[in-house]
């Protein structure tokens, strides 16, 4: 068995097990909670489901149904949640929904809970799935515009080498007990129309608390994702992990395991929800602050490559996050996030911001050349999709482009004025992956990182980088090419071959990005003469073959 963390430190260890968390509570602490109409009618429907249940049961145990865990947390916290686990303490979440369907067929049954034919969705069981952290086979149905999940009440225990613990029926406490954290250990008791606390989760509620029920160390070891998990809900709620877990939260041992019994696609789904959640700084925060991001952020097949230096990346998630909260009209993050996809990519793409000046390995010609570090950090630490392991390639092949023309600016260089250049420029950046925008950012931040973790005699301040990207951005505004990847093309490839009086070919493409930067440059002119006559004063330059003679 894996020694506690009291153990492998001795018996002065200032991290002790926590007795009156570990310690089954008896008489639960209690509170209430007013339930809308809605919520009132799933509940009676549920209790009536368990009556018609006991009486067709030769068992004596009475079926106790609770509301479990993130529903109750969020309804305490006056926030709605339409998701609802509930708990059964005497038989699976499987049989008992099947029942369940089977009494709201009953014509007194509809009658009494007013069911309508929308009310009740179709059931479909999700399938244990331990590399998912999904331990036990959970039923699903639509009620009443709710997702309910049934599962039985659950105790847990774990061996060394894995996350994946032995199932069994358990108590409402020993459920309570085997839960991440205690805000999200507490039950609504249908039967009693009370919350029932097994641990300190009212108490923590209070206090704005994420605290693990029981010691976190082995906790943490039993399942290192409860690390993660942590995290996002300390983030998510704006809560504080309490300190004796964040102790342990970074321990070597704690890492170990986060990077052998995890699941690298259970890691990015944790990340995910980080980041698409309202603070995803904060998470970054956390992950920083915890030394989780060499765990998180890493190819795990290859433990010789270097690591970054994440020295200066707090001042990468605290510009990002200060743009997003300061945004205005024309402003950086108005500019470049158009969309809660962009947003994402973005958080992403600051977490890769340290990759970006860690040498990539030469490419020796032969091949494909392989994806920079910062890519193969996401693609293998946290699953990451292909758009977006593709998007964070582009970003870094198109940043030195862009921090030319961006210095070129700031610079006022002769050549600023010419449209087709930036255009043009624009939609390359574009072409493969999209957005853009969300790349001339990550060079804006990969830029903040490198200026201010520079130790000049005259060190710029963020200020002054913010003025310079932002003339950079308002420059573009005035040229009027923001759009410029989707500029319809005055003149197609039939019309222009036509015009040329020769056969399509390999030359083609490059013949029509002739005719889209001369209709950059000549944004009035509708006549697409102009174009072919462009096309035509570079015919040797595109290899276009000559107009054959007619007979």
């Amino acid at each position: 068995m894996v020694k506690r963390k009291s153990e492998v430190l001795g018996g002065n260890s200032s991290i002790q097990p926590l007795p009156q968390i570990r310690k089954m509570a008896t008489q639960p602490a209690t509170t209430t909670i007013e339930l809308s109409p809605k919520e009132a009618q799933l509940k009676d429907l549920l209790l009536d489901a368990a009556k018609f249940i006991d009486k067709s049961r030769t068992i004596r145990d009475q079926v106790i149904l609770r509301w479990a865990g993130g529903w109750v947390r969020d309804k305490l916290l006056g926030i709605e949640s339409h998701d609802i686990d509930t708990a059964i303490n005497v038989m699976t979440g499987e049989a008992f929904a099947l029942k369940l369907c089977v009494m709201c067929q009953q014509p007194d049954a509809v009658k009494k809970h007013g069911i309508e034919e929308s009310d009740i969705g179709g059931l479909y069981k999700i399938a244990r799935n331990p590399e998912k952290s999904k331990h036990l086979e959970t039923t699903t149905i639509k009620l009443f515009g709710y997702d309910v999940d049934f599962v039985n009440l659950r105790k847990e225990t774990y061996t060394q080498d894995s996350r994946n613990p032995q199932m069994k029926f358990g108590t409402a406490e020993e459920d309570a007990l085997r839960r991440d954290a205690t805000v999200n250990a507490l039950f609504y008791n249908l039967n009693t129309g009370k919350v029932e606390d097994f641990t300190t989760g009212l108490t923590d509620m209070k206090s704005r608390l994420i605290r693990t029920p029981l010691e976190p160390f082995q906790t943490f070891m039993d399942d290192p994702l409860r690390v993660l998990r942590l995290v996002r809900f300390a983030s998510r709620l704006e809560f504080t992990i309490d300190p004796t877990a964040e102790k342990v939260m970074g321990d070597p041992q704690i890492l170990d395991a986060l990077r052998l019994k995890i699941s690298r696609e259970r890691i990015g789904i944790e990340l995910q929800k980080m980041l698409k959640g309202n603070h995803p700084r904060r998470s970054l925060e956390y992950i920083n602050d915890l030394g989780l991001y060499h765990t998180i952020f890493t190819d795990p097949s290859k433990p010789d490559i270097p690591s970054p230096d994440i020295s200066n990346w707090k001042a990468v998630y605290e510009c990002l996050d200060s743009l997003r909260q300061n945004k205005t009209p024309g402003s950086i993050y108005d500019v470049l996030v158009r969309s809660d996809e962009a947003a994402y990519y973005a958080w992403v793409l600051v977490a890769v911001c340290p990759w970006e000046n860690v040498e990539n390995p030469k490419h020796s010609g032969k091949g494909k050349a392989p994806p920079p570090l910062g890519t193969l950090a996401i693609r293998e630490g946290i699953k990451a999709t292909n758009k977006l392991c593709d998007l964070a390639t582009t970003a870094h092949n198109n940043r030195t482009e862009i921090m030319s023309l961006v210095k070129a600016v700031s610079d006022k260089a002769p050549f600023i004025a010419e449209r087709d250049r930036f255009g043009m420029a624009i939609r390359r950046w574009d072409l493969r992956v999209g957005h853009w925008r969300v790349q001339v950012l990550y060079a804006f931040l990969v830029d903040v990182m490198n200026v201010l973790g520079t130790k000049s005699k005259d060190p710029v301040s963020v200020d002054e980088l913010l003025r310079k990207w932002q003339a950079f951005l308002d420059h573009l505004q005035e040229l009027d090419i923001m759009e410029a990847p989707s500029l319809e093309r005055i003149i197609d490839g039939n019309q222009l071959t036509k015009a040329l009086g020769v056969r399509p070919g390999k030359w083609l493409a490059r013949a029509l990005e002739v005719c889209i930067a001369w209709q950059l440059r000549h944004p009035e002119n509708t006549d697409p003469a102009g174009a072919v006559k462009e096309v035509q004063s570079k015919r040797a330059e595109l290899g276009i073959p000559r107009k054959k003679k007619s007979r």
